[in-house]
């Protein structure tokens, strides 16, 4: 299911997953059957992640692990720890369905998602960069009641404070008697009348604000991270409701220089015929400062040269990516005379 090997260690079943979750997370990937493939993915994680459930499954298969129910997969996983420290709405959300936590009290707001596009020096790097956003905060003014200052709320009389009404009537003659509950008409469901709106909000306890954030980039970051910061989404729809979170999506722009695989990097060099059978060298840019890179006698189009430690930093990891040069051979559509009388001589010495 995670697409690793049956002796995978610990480390490549994590960061297996954890590329997987990202692709097919439903809030991200909204293709039928995104939330199935995901739940399935969390499922193979929770048992291959704990060495007694991996040894059930190894014996006995999925009849091993059939018995557990979702408390028991999950419980014991800190997914803030396989994402870094940022556990992109995994904590929440859908793994609260996972775990059958419900919230009590008011329900929080939504959550808000942007982009931000980093060049490759910052992902090497790392750092802080600023993020702007609009959101709908909870209005300083009233703080969230809705109500001028110096008043407050009063308790619909039509409702009493529930926000539904129910009406009766009888029907067939007076033989059938009817019950139908619905929102209150009078407050509109919320159990409240505001007698005196705020003049900042309008009576509806929020205010929509535009923010500036300074949003720490960890070295390495991979490209569709979000990183998570809390509280900073929008605000809750009911008085007393936390606000939800803000997620920073963080992708490196592209780079006229190289191409990003993960941590490594890629560019290509092209050179010439009589280079490619000589040898030369070539003297490349990297994230650092330019390098010095042997280019063998007789190398091929399409060859490919390795620079070890010239790539990104390796996202949560110690270790560095490359950077690979892939080799072109540019071939003369013109030639000088002289140049074709020498191609000539040394066609004849390659007979």
């Amino acid at each position: 299911m995670l697409g690793v090997p049956h002796n995978a260690d610990e480390k490549a079943i994590k960061d297996a997953f954890r590329t997987l979750a990202l692709r097919f997370h439903p809030d991200r990937n909204k293709e039928p059957g995104a939330t199935e493939r995901f739940k399935e993915i969390a499922e193979a994680y929770a048992v291959l992640s704990d060495p007694k459930k991996r040894e059930e499954y190894d014996h006995r298969g999925f009849a091993g692990v059939s018995g557990f129910s979702q408390e028991d997969l999950f419980g014991g996983i800190n997914f803030e720890d396989v994402f870094g420290g940022n556990d992109f709405g995994f904590g929440g959300g859908l793994f609260e369905q996972f775990f059958r936590r419900h919230r009590t009290g008011p329900p929080k707001g939504q959550d808000i998602e942007v982009h931000l596009a980093i060049p490759l020096d910052k992902v090497a790097q790392g750092g802080e960069e600023s993020v702007r956003f609009t959101r709908e905060a909870v209005c300083g003014e009233c703080r969230g009641s809705g109500a001028a200052k110096g008043t407050h709320p009063v308790t619909c009389a039509s409702c009493r404070g529930t926000g539904r009404v129910t009406r009766s009537h009888r029907e067939g003659g007076g033989n059938i008697f009817i019950q139908q509950t619905g929102v209150c008409p009078v407050c509109h469901g919320s159990g409240v009348i505001i007698e005196q709106p705020c003049r900042t909000c309008g009576g509806s306890g929020v205010v929509e604000q535009t923010e500036a954030l300074a949003v720490t980039i960890p070295p390495g970051v991979e490209d569709g991270v979000a990183l998570k910061i809390p509280g900073k989404g929008q605000a809750s729809m009911e008085a007393g409701g936390m606000p939800g979170d803000l997620f920073v999506v963080v992708r490196s722009e592209p780079d006229p220089r190289f191409m990003r695989s993960g941590a490594d990097l890629w560019r290509t060099e092209t050179i010439s015929i009589t280079d490619a059978v000589l040898g030369t060298t070539l003297t490349v840019p990297t994230l650092d400062s330019d390098a010095s890179v042997e280019v063998p006698p007789g190398t091929q189009p399409d060859s490919v040269l390795r620079l070890r430690g010239k790539g990104l930093p390796e996202f949560r990891e110690r270790g560095r990516g490359d950077l690979f040069l892939r080799v072109k051979v540019h071939v003369p559509e013109r030639l000088s005379s002289r140049e074709r009388e020498l191609y000539d001589k040394l066609r004849t010495l390659a007979r």
